[in-house]
This record gives structure tokens, sequence and C-alpha cells, in this order.
């Protein structure tokens, strides 16, 4: 465990590098989110890990594509309860300081496990919402793509003007990452990052545990910030054992006085 000395040094050596940096990659996960009052989780939403639903079947069952194909309207009654959760919630100051970082650097990229939608609604721009965003729907007929606020409101099954019913466009269990999405993380990494920095997320997933990857066999500087060590620790520089939001409050105010 870090002494309050060399925690304090570990966030000025990691503040300093960022003032040098010029393109940085965010990974985030629940852990995040959880500072949002958001339970953590894992895969869609997740918010039912080892847990059985009212039907005695797993989440990872009913939020699967195959059970999509079969029960939508079971599918969906899960996601609605995943949206409604999210809805009550909001991005917090760690979602804050990564988009405000943008206004310091070239360019900061996040890739994010979240389905919330709220590194965007904080205003980062250059996101990789690698598992998809609740509330973009899209109709499983004709592929009529729509943005809803929220689920309230909706029928039970909603339907596109063709007739199609819609979903959304999230990865559920069983189904394949996006193509495009996934060719745009490549080709970020291919173009190199001054630093990578994993936020809240243990990287269960090996597409997310990539980056860091890249960094340590490049040696591009890289941080861990989880108040636990995780599989993600064994690939960073640094470890910042702290919540995610408390640990960019104090970057961020450290890069603040040296602006």
């Amino acid at each position: 465990m870090q002494s309050g000395a060399e925690l304090s040094s570990t966030l000025d050596r990691v503040a300093e590098g960022l003032t040098r940096c010029q393109r940085v990659l965010f990974i985030t996960g629940a852990g995040l989110s959880a500072d949002s009052g958001l339970p953590t989780y894992r895969g869609v939403g997740g918010l039912y890990e080892g847990m059985a639903t009212a039907e005695g079947m797993s989440i990872e069952t009913v939020l699967s594509g195959s059970m999509f194909q079969r029960r939508p309207e079971l599918t969906w009654k899960y996601l609605r309860q995943v949206e409604q959760t999210c809805r009550a919630a909001s991005f917090n100051s760690g979602h804050r300081m990564i988009a405000q970082l943008e206004r310091k650097l070239e360019k900061v990229v996040v890739l994010t496990q979240n389905v919330d939608g709220f590194h965007r609604a904080a205003g980062s721009s250059q996101v990789i919402d690698i598992h998809g965003d609740l509330r973009d729907l899209c109709c499983t007929s004709c592929s009529r793509a729509r943005r809803v606020a929220s689920y309230a409101g909706l029928p039970a099954l909603p339907r596109c003007p063709c007739g199609g019913l819609e979903r959304p466009q999230v990865v559920l269990f069983g189904e394949s990452l996006p193509e495009a999405k996934m060719s745009a993380l490549l080709a970020e990494l291919s173009r190199g990052f001054d630093m990578v920095i994993s936020v809240g997320t243990s990287g269960v997933f090996p597409y997310i545990r990539l980056p860091m990857i890249r960094a340590k066999v490049y040696g591009w500087p890289s941080v861990d910030i989880n108040p636990i060590s995780n599989p993600m620790t064994a690939y960073a520089r640094d470890h910042l054992p702290l919540r995610a939001s408390e640990a960019c409050e104090a970057l961020w105010q450290r890069l603040e006085r040296r602006s």
C-alpha cells in the first residue's frame, strides 16, 4: 500500500507527464460510473451480475442476443431496468475532467465499456463506446437509427415506422463487437499515444486490456486508477489506488496549478 507521500508523488508524476502529452487514451469502466451512483457491473448494463432474474434465468441469458431473437419482450424488460437506473444518475467529476482535458491536449480518446452515455453528456467528443449506448435505438428490419432521451413513454416493444422491432445498439451477451468501433480503436492505437490511463476497470475483456499491453510493449507511460490491484495494474507503469473521480479530481487540480 502506498503511503500518503508516495501517492502524492505518483499523482505529481502523472500530472507532470500529462502536461507533455499530445495524445492520451482513457480506458473507462464501471468504476467511473460507480461514482455517479451506478452499481459496478460487467457486460451489457450487467446490473445483476451473479443474480437470477424473476424468471429464474441468469441475467446473461435474458440479456443475450439469442434471447432477444426468441423473447424480445423479456430482454427489453431488463434493458428498461438498466436504462432506468442510468437515467436516475448523471456524469460525475471524473467524466468532466476527461472532457475538459480536450481543451488542453491535441487529442483525448475515450474507450469505454459503459453503456450509460455519460462521457458524451460530459462533453467528450472522441468516444469509442465499444459496448454501445442504451439510448441509441436501431430497427432490426430496416436498420433505421434514432436516439431517445429515455425509455420513458416507449411501448413495451418499440417499433420502427416500417413495422420492424427496435433494439438498443448495445452488445448483448453472445454478440460480436461492432466492427466499426473495433476498427476505430485499432486505428487510434496504430497512431500511438503519449499516455494510456485506465480508470475503474479490471480489464476482464482482452480488447480492453489491449491498449495497456501496447503501452507496455511500446513504452508509452500508463496509469491504472483503481482502489485495488487488478489485471490492468500489471501492465501499468503507475498505479493510483483511488476511486475514479477522486483520482481525476486530484490530477485536474495539479494540472490547473501547472497551467
